[in-house]
């Protein structure tokens, strides 16, 4: 095992050309990319917040208040309605090519990892409803980003109160079945409560399905989270937001894990959610994803006992826990491996091949690989496993994509034998003899080493 490669590929994004030899202290350099804080990321031209709030404003289009406003005709408003989801379009695209861009370009590949990584634990899905994919950019930039080296809980307490969370979970109209809001709405339509943020929280990001919950207790948690919210979708409002209503707050105490919580507005639920993010089935479920993702899809127990005790004893940093990964043994070991995902294959390509940016094809190509960024079919998130990657279709589908990559990315320009510094195989390999035969058109032993058995695991 090559620890330099090992630190580029497992840990990092994928090795470039010529940066395993610079790697004299593979830890190291990891440790390294730890200090400083995360890299900073803005939002593209296309896709700040007040374009964001006006183009989602635009899509949901309110009725008139009253009879003396006139609507448009239907067929204006069909028109209006388009032209709103082309915005929406333009700026969930805007938004993937750039958070994809920096991973590709990235000199802290590790830390990129880790933005990814979080983004998927805490997940939402632009997939999942309209609303939700111009949201979902500035979700992993300001709700993951910020955190992914601080504290746990300031990172679920930014995703709660995020609004592509609050609109993908439905919790933004959730209403206490007993709070003044639900008094002056019955009869009218009251959206009643919902538990679907509250069940996630505790079986997704925090407690894990086995953590020690009940029904009970998904449902107090459910009417604690009543009131937050979401300001700004509505013609005429602030950008979109955060905000909690008390008027839709559930009232009263409330127990959940058999702790008892006063009331106490929005300050009720965050008292919640940081005891969960303490709680020990927490320390334990959160180390057991982070060692299936760094080291082995069956994680070694010694490696998730050791990540979930320094879990427990820094209450949750996630710069403790990220230095704790570099010195589990098992990641670095000729016995563990982790199979590229679609996302992580198609990364390491380009930084592979030198790319300095991303093209417009970036996107549709993980579409086409069942993987496109921020669109998961479930709150669980996408899947890490060679189980849920490694199919024959999808085997197939890197192989043909593989030449047309090599193609856009003029890969005739690049010394195919400069692969074999990115990746780890042995001296008899046979694709040592297939990068330097010089009767194969360039490109096509560029898409042939991308597209190999050995490319396809980090």
């Amino acid at each position: 095992m090559d620890a330099a490669i090992r630190a580029l590929n497992r840990f990092g994004l994928g090795a470039r050309p010529g940066e395993r030899g610079h790697l004299g202290d593979p830890r190291g350099w990891l440790r390294a990319q730890l200090e400083g804080g995360p890299p900073a990321a803005t939002a593209p031209a296309a896709a700040t917040p007040t374009a964001v709030s006006d183009a989602i404003r635009a899509f949901r289009m309110p009725a008139p208040a009253n009879r003396q406003q006139q609507a448009p005709p239907q067929p204006e408003l069909r028109q209006q309605r388009q032209q709103a989801r082309r915005r929406l379009v333009e700026i969930t695209g805007a938004e993937a090519l750039a958070a994809l861009e920096m991973r590709v370009v990235s000199d802290r590949p590790f830390v990129e990892r880790l933005v990814a990584f979080w983004s998927n634990h805490l997940c939402v899905s632009a997939a999942a409803k309209v609303l939700v994919a111009p949201l979902a950019g500035s979700y992993e930039r300001e709700a993951i980003r910020p955190h992914v080296l601080g504290r746990f809980e300031d990172m679920v307490l930014a995703s709660a109160k995020h609004p592509a969370m609050l609109v993908y979970l439905d919790n933004f109209q959730s209403t206490g079945p007993n709070s003044r809001g639900a008094a002056r709405r019955r009869g009218r339509g009251a959206r009643g409560l919902n538990e679907n943020y509250a069940r996630e929280l505790l079986e997704l990001h925090t407690l894990g399905v086995n953590g020690g919950y009940a029904q009970r207790d998904v449902e107090e948690l459910a009417k604690i989270l009543t009131g937050w919210t979401v300001t700004g979708l509505q013609d005429g409002g602030p950008t979109v937001g955060f905000t909690f209503q008390n008027a839709l707050h559930e009232p009263d105490a409330r127990t959940v894990l058999g702790v008892r919580y006063a009331e106490g507005g929005v300050t009720q639920g965050e008292r919640v959610i940081r005891d969960l993010c303490r709680h020990a089935s927490t320390s334990r479920f959160i180390a057991t994803k982070l060692v299936t993702h760094f080291v082995a899809d069956d994680p070694p127990t010694a490696a998730i006992d050791r990540i979930a005790q320094v879990f427990r004893s820094s209450d949750g940093d996630l710069h403790a826990l990220a230095n704790a990964l570099v010195d589990v043994k098992d990641a670095w070991s000729d016995d563990t491996r982790k199979f590229r995902t679609p996302q992580d294959w198609l990364i390491a390509a380009l930084r592979a091949c030198g790319a300095r940016e991303v093209s417009q094809m970036t996107v549709p190509v993980l579409r086409q690989l069942r993987h496109p960024l921020w669109a998961p079919q479930s709150p669980k998130g996408f899947g890490d496993s060679v189980q849920e990657w490694a199919d024959p279709d999808s085997l197939l589908n890197r192989a043909e994509l593989a030449r047309t990559l090599a193609r856009r990315l003029r890969a005739g320009q690049v010394d195919p034998r400069v692969l074999l510094d990115v990746v780890d195989v042995a001296s008899n390999d046979p694709l040592r003899a297939l990068l330097s035969d010089s009767s194969v058109v360039a490109a096509d032993r560029v898409a042939l080493a991308i597209a190999g058995p050995a490319f396809q695991w980090r």
